[in-house]
């Protein structure tokens, strides 16, 4: 369907959806979706750190420092990226619709992006490959998160989102799966840059996206569209709550993945820490799987959101404290499936209440950038935060316990939001 405007005249861009999406919509923009994040966890989960831990000798850095400084950089572009890519999409009216061209330039510079990481000589080219890795999958990440409220009315939001957090999650799993299974740094993002490529192929050839008329689009100034991205708290209360919420359980979980492989390595001394990771990842993912839906559907049945979002915020910082208490390969595991259980349900439910607070059509690109830089800025957060802990203020035990404790604290937030229920 590319109408411009529905039946009572408003542009159909821009309308509050009424009709329920398909599964094969659904199914597409998930495998868009999973796509996007073989791109992003390949890399962070395996690639980044074995080169980092190649690159860092002869530099003074310790490896720790080096991946954190990489990896921080790749945030700030995030950070910039995915509102300002958000809003261009909202104005963009090619013919092809206004999230289309974007999905197709981000995910196509993000692998060729991923393939100059696979040559990378040094920390240089190593920061350079990953900050346009985070701008190019970014674009295309804003434009796919943006089709949710486009096209899904609200009471299908919740089961949607659990079907895009259940393909996080085996982009998650399938990123560090095919890091691990194909090598080598080199072969490994090689065949992360051809997934990420071709997985969003079925959604941008079979499903045309609403259009959105030039005379329909408000006119053009700097000084708007660069105030546009300041959604202030005091006119917005739900969203800003909202967004502190998910920052600061975001935080929490970043804290937990960054250094999950020198954790097993240095911590557990675990035989083969790499397959460590995946080992963990796939329990983390399995359990995921189990609630990431279920949880969705289960807010859309019972018109709630804000309970899910506490209770799972809840377990997820008891998980991570269990990392700090309980020092074990049996002990991780636990902690990674009970992680899976609470992020599930978090992902999807958090993600619908997201769409629920936005305040205006126009600007749904963008104001879903503002909120996912809640995703992005914990990347830039957690190294800055968890590399003085680990090296200087009570090493892993330390960083896991300050973790569960953001975690508990953006779970009690919840309540401060006053218009969903």
């Amino acid at each position: 369907m590319t109408t411009t405007r529905d039946p009572a005249g408003e542009p159909a861009a821009l309308a509050e959806p009424s009709d329920r999406v398909g599964r094969s919509w659904t199914w597409a923009l998930c495998l868009a979706n999973g796509a996007i994040w073989v791109g992003w966890y390949g890399p962070l989960q395996i690639l980044l750190a074995s080169q980092a831990k190649d690159f860092a000798p002869g530099t003074g850095m310790s490896k720790e420092t080096m991946l954190a400084w990489v990896t921080g950089a790749g945030a700030v572009v995030s950070l910039l990226a995915n509102p300002l890519f958000g809003a261009l999409s909202d104005r963009t009216t090619s013919r092809w619709g206004r999230r289309t061209p974007w999905i197709v330039a981000g995910t196509a510079g993000g692998a060729l992006s991923l393939l100059l990481l696979a040559g990378a000589g040094g920390m240089g080219t190593m920061t350079l490959g990953w900050c346009l890795v985070q701008l190019t999958l970014n674009a295309s990440f804003a434009a796919v998160t943006a089709a949710v409220p486009d096209r899904v009315p609200r009471l299908q939001r919740g089961s949607v989102g659990g079907w895009l957090g259940a393909a996080q999650i085996l982009g998650v799993v399938g990123g560090t799966g095919l890091a691990t299974a194909a090598g080598g740094v080199g072969a490994g993002y090689a065949a992360c840059a051809v997934f990420t490529a071709v997985g969003v192929l079925p959604y941008v050839l079979r499903h045309p996206d609403l259009r959105l008329r030039p005379a329909d689009r408000p006119p053009w100034s700097w000084r708007g569209f660069l105030a546009g991205f300041w959604l202030s708290p005091r006119r917005h209360p739900d969203l800003g709550w909202a967004w502190l919420t998910r920052f600061l359980i975001n935080l929490s979980n970043a804290l937990v993945l960054l250094y999950l492989l020198y954790y097993l390595r240095d911590r557990l001394h675990h035989h083969d820490p790499e397959q460590g990771v995946l080992v963990l990842t796939a329990v983390n993912g399995l359990t995921l799987m189990a609630t990431v839906v279920v949880g969705g559907v289960w807010s859309d049945r019972v018109g709630r959101r804000k309970p899910f979002v506490v209770w799972s915020g809840m377990l997820m910082a008891a998980a991570t404290a269990l990392l700090a208490v309980w020092e074990t390969w049996p002990g991780a595991i636990v902690a990674a499936a009970l992680l899976g259980i609470g992020f599930g349900v978090f992902t999807s439910v958090d993600f619908a209440l997201m769409t629920d607070v936005l305040p205006k059509a126009l600007d749904r690109g963008k104001d879903l950038g503002v909120i996912n830089v809640a995703n992005a800025l914990p990347q830039v957060a957690a190294p800055a935060l968890a590399a003085p802990i680990v090296t200087y203020l009570g090493g892993y035990r330390m960083l896991y316990l300050v973790s569960a404790v953001i975690g508990l604290a953006g779970a009690g937030l919840v309540g401060r939001i006053r218009g969903v229920d």
